[in-house]
Parts: C-alpha cells; sequence; structure tokens
C-alpha cells in the first residue's frame, strides 16, 4: 500500500468516528516528530502495539481484501505486562473480507458497535487445520447455539459474537448496508504467534513511502531516547 492511501484511510476513518460518536485517547494523535520526542512512559504503547493499524494482508488491494484497526488496549505475555485483556476497534467496509483465520490461545468477542450489518463465516477446524466439516458451537449475546461449518451469521448494530479458540472465522460489513464499526473484546492478543490463517498471507502491509506519514502504525514507533 502507498502511504498516501494508508494517510487517507486514517483521516477518513477519523472522520468516521466522530460521526459514531467514539472518542480515541490522545496517543493517537501524536504525529510522528512528538513521538521523536516521547520517553519511556510511553513503553507500553510500543512493546503492546497500540494504535493505527492498517492491512491488507499482503494482497495489495485493500479494498477487497483488508482491515482497519486501531488497539486501544493490550497486554504482552512476552515483556509479562500482567494486563490480561486486549480492546481494539475495528473498521470494514462492504464487501471488504477479512481472511479466514483462527487463534491458538485467544478468546474474543466481535461487537458490531454500529453502521452496517456485519456478516461472519464460520468454520470449525479440521485435520492438519484445514476448515472442518463439524457443525460450529457459539454464543451470541449469551445465547448458546449450534450452526454448520460454513455458516454465514448477519449480526446487525449493537449484536455480538464471541468466538473461541480455534473456530475459523472470516467477516466483512455486508453490501448495500454501509461500512461497520467493530469492538474486539479480547484475551491478550499477539500478532506475532497467536494468528493462524487459512490461506498463507502477511498481517501487516509492505508500505510504499511516496509522502511522509501523518501519524504512525501500531509497529513503527521510534525507540525511547
Amino acid at each position: 500500500m502507498k502511504r498516501s492511501e494508508i494517510n487517507q484511510l486514517i483521516l477518513e476513518n477519523i472522520e468516521f468516528l466522530k460521526e459514531m460518536k467514539f472518542n480515541l485517547p490522545p496517543f493517537a494523535f501524536f504525529t510522528p516528530e512528538e513521538w521523536q520526542e516521547k520517553g519511556h512512559e510511553y513503553d507500553e504503547i510500543r512493546e503492546n502495539m497500540l494504535g493505527w493499524d492498517v492491512t491488507d494482508y499482503g494482497r495489495g488491494d485493500f479494498k477487497k481484501v483488508g482491515l482497519f484497526l486501531f488497539t486501544i488496549r493490550n497486554g504482552n505475555l512476552k515483556t509479562g505486562d500482567p494486563k490480561p485483556y486486549a480492546e481494539k476497534l475495528l473498521i470494514t467496509d462492504e464487501d471488504q473480507y477479512s481472511p479466514m483465520h483462527f487463534h491458538w490461545n485467544k478468546m474474543e468477542d466481535i461487537i458490531n458497535r454500529g453502521g452496517g450489518v456485519l456478516c461472519v463465516e464460520l468454520y470449525s477446524r479440521g485435520e492438519n487445520d484445514t476448515l472442518g466439516t463439524e457443525p460450529v458451537t457459539v454464543k451470541c449475546d449469551g445465547r448458546e447455539f449450534t450452526v454448520p461449518s460454513g455458516t454465514v451469521l448477519r449480526l446487525m448494530p449493537g449484536e455480538s459474537i464471541t468466538l473461541l479458540p480455534g473456530q475459523y472465522h472470516a467477516f466483512w460489513a455486508e453490501k448495500g448496508s454501509g461500512k461497520c464499526l467493530l469492538g474486539e473484546v479480547s484475551m491478550v492478543n499477539d500478532d506475532d504467534t497467536d494468528n493462524r490463517f487459512y490461506e498463507t498471507q502477511a498481517r501487516f502491509t509492505n508500505i510504499e513511502e511516496d509522502c511522509p506519514p501523518v501519524y504512525l502504525l501500531c509497529n513503527e514507533y521510534p525507540e525511547a531516547k
């Protein structure tokens, strides 16, 4: 992705979040120049990868396969951070596919905070991490039920789903319904070791630097002075 495209997406989604009346923490708006001066008091943001995250999963077609995220809080198993939970914002556009994957350890709730209809496709985990054929048991807002593998659930604004470790899932905003503002409340998030994508792909985007960044992404912070 080009840096100019990432900048534009961040600015556009800041306006979307304002429309949705969701306020971001102050560090969301630290400029690259300000980050150069931030000391060790901000190491939690650096080490736990809080902040902006824009990914096309290495596919080079963000509108078709991609996701826009902002990590608000997170623990860190590597550094011994005792925080056992994480919280993210996710924004997915109409028919913008977030690829099929599961997490080895993380349990998470995905909440439709507003906007369009969220579609969540579910599969059990089969032998050798294939897409399984066994039914999938999930919870939506406290209701437990079982669906066939391959089912697509439609979550209206305010509805949520609980996903267990090992449950394959992919999601997107339903065409014609508008982009979705999603919340993710989960156990500690570790993108380095806990994601298992059904198809091999990158988690983070290769960036073509055609202009300076407006804001740094969560994997770009400079070390504290």
